[in-house]
């Protein structure tokens, strides 16, 4: 058995995460393909946001998307400067010179009020340390009846399902924080002064080879995510549609509102 290391706070905890496993993330069919990614690179085509900030960049798919569909000057933003570096050389790969990256945690924005036409949030919330924090950040940024959008997993709102779904997310990465609910969503997002909040939701499939895999989770880890499906009440089963390689799907949802004055 491995010796564990030393633990480290949340935000360097999912610094190294994702620093290791840049490449992973811009190959990553699950991150790098979807309908929801052609939808905003339609929006975008329609509305051409002069600035928009992708908030959690990750690989960048974001931001690709939206150059795609002609936004103006993007900001590919993430907390892992390994992330940032491939989202960089990509987007030069790809000619799109109208992107750039900052680093920095969602919860402290360096950008003044107002920056942003659109801020946009794929697949990173759930690692959030302080979900409202950031989201009064989001909409400090964001120009009046500018438009946010998140898309991400979402919990059930069932809370043995909830709590199933945690319990997979953090033994696979330890940096996960949490799948917020759309319900607590809607009241997050509200609070802040965002408005009219559209949301659809749909399933996700995860093939669970690939998922360990990409977040090089440890033998232990896949281990005990055996047990843990292997042991779920038949409801879970049935609800995850949890396959015999124990390959599963998830909610995800697309967030979309408004900032109003």
């Amino acid at each position: 058995m491995s010796t564990p290391e030393a633990p480290s706070d949340q935000r360097t905890l999912a610094g190294k995460q994702f620093g290791k496993t840049a490449e992973a993330y811009l190959a990553s069919a699950v991150h790098a393909e979807g309908a929801d990614l052609e939808r905003l690179s339609r929006l975008a085509q329609t509305v051409r946001p002069a600035r928009v900030l992708d908030l959690g960049s990750g690989a960048g798919h974001v931001s690709y998307a939206l150059a795609r569909g002609g936004a103006g000057q993007i900001v590919a933003y993430d907390l892992a400067p390994e992330m940032l570096a491939v989202v960089a050389t990509e987007a030069q790969h790809r000619g799109h010179r109208n992107i750039v990256t900052q680093l920095g945690a969602a919860e402290a924005l360096p950008f003044a009020a107002g920056s942003f036409d659109w801020v946009v949030s794929r697949y990173s919330a759930h690692h959030w340390l302080d979900l409202p924090r950031a989201l009064a950040e989001v909409a400090r940024v964001c120009k009046t009846d500018g438009r946010c959008i998140v898309i991400d997993v979402v919990a059930p709102e069932s809370a043995l399902f909830d709590t199933v779904l945690q319990t997979i997310e953090i033994l696979r990465d330890p940096s996960h924080v949490r799948d917020h609910r759309v319900s607590e969503w809607l009241r997050l997002l509200a609070a802040v002064g965002f408005s009219e909040t559209e949301s659809h939701c749909w399933k996700l499939s995860m093939g669970f080879a690939n998922w360990v895999g990409r977040m090089a989770a440890s033998a232990e880890r896949v281990a005990a995510l055996n047990m843990v499906f292997a042991g779920l009440p038949a409801e879970a089963q049935r609800y995850f549609a949890v396959q015999s390689d124990h390959s599963f799907a998830i909610d995800s949802a697309w967030l979309e509102s408004v900032k109003r004055g």
